[in-house]
């Protein structure tokens, strides 16, 4: 049993010198590119796509209008309640419609379909 044993022993040495030499050449590769490719993340985390950009005005709008339409609701529930005779519903009113003016121009207008 010796005799064969001491002719795999080489051949085995050989294929775990070629394999090694393979994890060898790609871990070297991994060491090297691993700091492009954490700098390359931290420029994708830093900047922001026109997309992404474009979402987030977008939703900063819808923000805007929603606010705009609960000012606009109240505004009428107070403007009727000065209309019925009650001062604190005219009082409310002005500070509803001031806000409402503050907010507006940063509301787009959008525009008419023909």
């Amino acid at each position: 049993m010796s005799l064969p044993t001491r002719r795999i022993t080489p051949f085995v040495v050989v294929a775990l010198a070629f394999t090694l030499q393979g994890c060898l050449a790609k871990a070297a590769v991994d060491v090297v590119t691993a700091p492009v490719r954490v700098a390359g993340k931290a420029v994708d985390l830093a900047t922001t796509s026109q997309s992404e950009a474009d979402e987030k005005r977008g939703r900063e709008i819808r923000k805007r209008e929603e606010e705009l339409g609960k000012l606009q609701r109240d505004y009428e529930k107070q403007q009727q309640k000065c209309a019925d005779g009650d001062r604190r519903g005219c009082e409310k009113a002005q500070k509803i419609y001031a806000e409402m003016q503050v907010l507006m121009p940063s509301v787009p207008v959008e525009p008419e379909s023909r």
